[in-house]
C-alpha cells in the first residue's frame, strides 16, 4: 500500500469516527440540507456568517458513508474563519480536484484536503465526497436544499 493511500485511509477513518464540528450550530444564519438519494447520504450543513462576511462557525449533522462524513468534517475545519469568497473558492477547488480539472501541481489552497484526490479514481464515490461541499455552497448562497441527483448540477458554480 502506498504511503498516500495509507494516509488517505487513516484520515478518512479518523474523521469518520471522530467528526469535527458534528451537531447543530446554535445561531446559524445559513443552513442547507444535502442528499444523495442513490447511496442515502443526508447532511444538514450549518454556518454562522458575520457582518464582515466571515464564516465564524460551521457545523453539520446527518449520516452517510465514511467518505462523506470525513469530507464534511474536514470541510468544516477548513472553512471556519474564512471569508465567504475564500470558502467559495475552496469549494470550487475541491470540486475541480474530484473531477480531475485541477492541476494538483499548480497553485491551489486545498492543503490537507488533497487526501481526497484518490476519490477521483472512484467515480461511484465522487458524489459522496462532494455532497457536504455542495450543501455548504448552497448554504452560503442562501439555498436550503440541494441534491446530487435530478436537476442539480454539482459541478457547476451556481
Amino acid at each position: 500500500m502506498s504511503d498516500m493511500r495509507a494516509l488517505y485511509q487513516e484520515v478518512i477513518l479518523d474523521h469518520n469516527r471522530n467528526p469535527r464540528n458534528f451537531g447543530p450550530l446554535e445561531g446559524a444564519n445559513r443552513v442547507a440540507q444535502g442528499t444523495n438519494p442513490l447511496c442515502g447520504d443526508n447532511y444538514t450543513i450549518y454556518a454562522r456568517v458575520n457582518d464582515d462576511n466571515i464564516v465564524e462557525a460551521v457545523g453539520f449533522e446527518g449520516s452517510g458513508c465514511a467518505i462523506s462524513k470525513a469530507a464534511a468534517s474536514m470541510m468544516t475545519t477548513r472553512i471556519k474563519g474564512k471569508k465567504v469568497e475564500s470558502a467559495e473558492q475552496l469549494i470550487e477547488e475541491f470540486r475541480a480536484m474530484l473531477t480531475g480539472e485541477l492541476d494538483m501541481q499548480g497553485d491551489h489552497s486545498l492543503g490537507h484536503l488533497t487526501v481526497f484526490e484518490g476519490v477521483a479514481q472512484l467515480p461511484q464515490r465522487v458524489k459522496c465526497a462532494v455532497l457536504p461541499w455542495h450543501a455548504m455552497n448552497a448554504a452560503l448562497e442562501g439555498d436550503e436544499v440541494t441534491s446530487t441527483e435530478g436537476d442539480s448540477d454539482i459541478w457547476s458554480k451556481e
